[in-house]
């Protein structure tokens, strides 16, 4: 059973989320072959004050 990890901003919609589960376990499916049902997608959203970039949070650099 594949298990993927996305760790992402805060900030994106729902629709944004479905879509994102949607494709990346499509991508799974063809790639390795794993059958749809099996492949789990978990999301982790991040504030954006808790990544860094180059010395600086995400949300100082406004990204």
């Amino acid at each position: 059973m594949p298990i993927v990890h996305l760790y992402i901003l805060e900030g994106r919609d729902d629709e944004k989320k479905e879509r994102l589960i949607a494709e990346v376990s499509g991508a799974i499916h063809r790639t390795i072959d794993a059958p749809i049902e099996s492949i789990r997608v978990l999301i982790i959203e991040m504030p954006k004050e808790h990544f860094g970039i180059s010395g600086q949070s995400a949300k100082k650099r406004e990204r």
